[in-house]
């Protein structure tokens, strides 16, 4: 996917205005650099990832951008500290084609919507419409974001965005808030 599209595709999603984020599952940066421009300057961005050379990609966006990126090496299925990370929480967690790897999604989710602050945004990329594979070996349909949503504290998922994918299936962006 191209930087514009991952835009296009965030862009109803994400609240405009400066914040600091967290994109758990970041990869090489694609829907970082996306959130990047839909942010104000000043905002910060830590990108994590647990693969070492995705890490090293993420390094290598951090000049040019316009927000704050902070690449960190870590499992969002583990416990893990940020530098500087705020204390009141982050104003927006994003979760890009990351879920589908989490065995134990509940636990995961509800254990990082905790880092969110209270009125925080969360946003998830998943596919619909996509039988199990090792590509997406835990499926997310849009009626099993809504059970783990209500578990983790979220406000009821709103899809803001739908797109085919070329992988196979439908990509949709759903958004939520943190209500406790």
């Amino acid at each position: 996917m191209l930087i514009d599209e991952a835009v296009a595709l965030l862009q109803r999603a994400i609240p405009h205005g400066p914040g600091v984020w967290a994109d758990l599952g970041a990869g090489t940066g694609t829907f970082t650099q996306a959130l990047g421009q839909l942010l104000s300057p000043g905002s910060r961005i830590y990108a994590v990832d647990r693969d070492r050379k995705a890490v090293a990609a993420l390094k290598r966006l951090v000049p040019k951008t316009r927000v704050d990126i902070v690449p960190v090496l870590a499992d969002l299925t583990s416990a893990f500290s940020l530098p500087g990370e705020p204390r009141g929480g982050w104003d927006g967690l994003l979760l890009a084609n990351a879920l589908h790897f989490v065995p134990e999604t509940e636990v995961v989710l509800t254990s990082l919507v905790r880092r969110v602050r209270v009125a925080g945004r969360v946003v998830v990329v998943e596919y619909d419409r996509r039988d199990a594979s090792r590509w997406v070996p835990h499926p997310i349909t849009p009626d099993r974001l809504l059970a783990l949503a209500a578990a983790a504290g979220l406000s009821t998922p709103v899809i803001t965005a739908r797109r085919r994918s070329s992988f196979g299936g439908e990509l949709y962006v759903a958004a939520a808030d943190r209500v406790r």
